[in-house]
C-alpha cells in the first residue's frame, strides 16, 4: 500500500533576515494542498536537526559522564531533552515569533543547581555546545542565557491561554527518555512536534533515530516494510495524509529526493484477536479492560485463537506506539489513565494527527475525541475518560464497545 510521493520542493521557511535556512525541505505534497506547508517544512528541518543532536548526545553518554537529572516526578531528563527543546524553540521563535510553544521541559532544575555552581555550569555548557553544533542560526552565537531562555519559552509559565481556540506548537523533546538512556536498539525514543491551529491539530512531525527494519513484524507484507536504513521521519498534514522517509545521513544533510517519501497507512486487520496490540512498558495487559476478552502473548510464533492476541510492550513512550500504528506495524495502542499520573498533551498530540491522517482513529475509552483544550489556560494536560485508544479504523468501533461494556 506504500506509494511514492508526488510533490514539490518547498523552502524550509521564508525566514526573517536573522535566520536563513539554506537547505530545501522536500515535502511529499504540493503547497496548494497544504495550507500550513511553510510551518511543516520548518518543523521537518528542526526535528531532523534535533534527532542528530540526540544521536550526538547518546554517543557522548557512552563515555560514562552523568548527563541526566531527575525531575520532581522522579522521571529522568537528559541534556538531550534540554538541547532539543532549546534548538527547536529557538528556530521556531525566529521563524514564527507570534506562535507560542507548549513543551515538556523548563530550566528550573538547571537553575536550581546554583548551589553547586560548577555542576550547573558544566551541564549548561554541555547543552549549549550541542545546540550550537546543530541549530540553524545566522546571528550571534547563542549564550548560556539564550539557551536557557529558549528552553523556558516552552515551559509551564511561558504562556497563558484563554478558553478560545488557540494556535500553538506542542513539543515533546524526547518521548521515551528512559529508552534513550538504556541505549538498546529496540528501546525507541521519539522527537515529536505538532502544530495546533485554531484549536485543531494541523501538522505533525515525529523523528525516531533508532527505528530500524529489525523491529518490524516478521511477514512478507510490503505495506508494513520500514523505509531502508536506520531512523525514520514521519510527517502529517491535515487533509494530506501521513508520510515517512529515512532520516537523512550526515553526508546527505537533508534528503531532497521526492521518491524517498512513502505514504503511511494503518494496517487493514478487521479481526480483533488477529490484530497486533501495543502498550507502554509501564503497563501490563491485565490492566486493560480488553484482557477480560483476550489473553496475550509476546511470542509471534505462538498460535493465536479467539482468546489470545499478540502484544508488544517494548521499551518506549507513547509516541513510539503511535508511530507503530500509523506505519501499519501495530493495529492498536491502548493506554490506561491512572489517577496518580497526569496525561500530557505532548505525549499524544503529534501521534494523534499521524494516526488519523494514516487512516486510523483515536479517542478516549468512551469513544470521545481527545480534547487538547481541556486545560484551558496551559494546554498542557488532557483528561481522557478511562484512557487513550488508537486503532486502525477497521477495529475501532468493536474495541470501543468492548471497553465501554467492561470499564467503569
Amino acid at each position: 500500500m506504500a506509494e511514492a510521493a508526488a510533490g514539490v520542493a518547498v523552502a524550509a521557511a521564508a525566514a526573517p533576515s536573522s535566520v536563513v535556512h539554506d537547505e530545501l525541505c522536500m515535502l511529499p505534497f504540493s503547497p496548494e494542498l497544504a495550507s500550513h506547508h511553510r510551518e511543516l517544512a520548518a518543523a521537518v528541518a528542526s526535528v531532523e536537526r534535533a534527532c542528530r543532536l540526540c544521536v550526538d548526545v547518546k554517543a557522548s553518554l557512552l563515555s560514562g559522564d552523568r548527563k541526566f537529572l531527575e525531575k520532581n516526578d522522579e522521571t529522568p531528563v537528559t541534556i538531550a531533552d534540554f538541547g532539543v527543546q532549546a534548538l527547536i524553540s529557538f528556530e521556531l521563535q525566529q521563524l514564527f515569533p507570534s506562535i507560542p510553544l507548549v513543551a515538556e521541559e523548563d530550566s528550573a532544575c538547571l537553575r536550581s543547581l546554583n548551589a553547586d555552581e560548577s555542576n550547573s555550569n558544566e551541564l549548561v555548557e554541555s547543552i549549549s555546545s550541542f545546540v550550537a553544533e546543530r541549530v540553524s542560526n545566522s546571528g550571534s552565537p547563542l549564550s548560556h542565557a539564550d539557551v536557557l531562555s529558549a528552553i523556558d519559552r516552552g515551559g509551564k509559565d511561558a504562556v497563558s491561554f484563554d478558553p478560545n481556540p488557540a494556535t500553538y506548537w506542542v513539543l515533546d523533546p524526547i518521548d521515551g527518555t528512559k529508552s534513550f538512556l538504556k541505549g538498546a536498539d529496540d528501546s525507541l525514543y521519539v522527537v515529536g512536534l505538532a502544530l495546533v491551529v485554531d484549536g485543531k491539530l494541523a501538522v505533525g512531525v515525529m523523528g525516531c533515530p533508532n527505528w530500524t527494519d529489525g523491529i518490524t513484524d516478521k511477514n512478507n507484507d510490503e505495506s508494513l516494510a520500514a523505509p531502508p536504513g536506520r531512523g525514520i521521519l514521519m510527517v502529517s498534514h491535515v487533509g494530506c495524509g501521513t508520510w515517512s522517509r529515512p532520516l537523512s545521513s550526515e553526508i546527505d544533510q537533508f534528503t531532497t529526493a521526492l521518491d524517498a517519501w512513502k505514504r503511511c497507512f494503518v494496517d487493514p486487520c478487521s479481526i480483533a484477536h488477529m490484530a497486533r496490540y501495543c502498550i507502554v512498558d509501564s503497563h501490563t495487559w491485565d490492566m486493560m479492560p480488553l484482557s477480560l476478552y483476550f489473553n496475550s502473548t509476546m511470542d509471534q510464533s505462538d498460535p493465536r485463537d479467539e482468546n489470545r492476541i499478540l502484544l508488544q510492550n517494548s521499551c518506549g513512550g507513547s509516541l513510539s506506539k503511535y508511530l507503530m500504528v500509523a506505519s501499519g506495524r501495530m493495529s492498536v495502542f491502548i493506554l490506561l489513565a491512572r489517577a496518580e499520573k497526569q496525561i500530557k498533551a505532548w505525549d499524544h498530540a503529534v501521534g494523534v494527527i499521524c494516526v488519523q491522517e494514516a487512516g486510523g482513529q483515536t479517542c478516549d475509552w468512551r469513544g470521545e475525541p481527545l480534547d487538547f483544550a481541556a486545560d484551558q489556560t496551559g494546554r498542557r494536560i488532557i483528561y481522557p475518560w478511562g484512557g487513550v485508544l488508537a486503532t486502525n479504523c477497521a477495529l475501532h468501533d468493536e474495541l470501543v464497545e468492548m471497553i465501554t461494556a467492561t470499564y467503569n
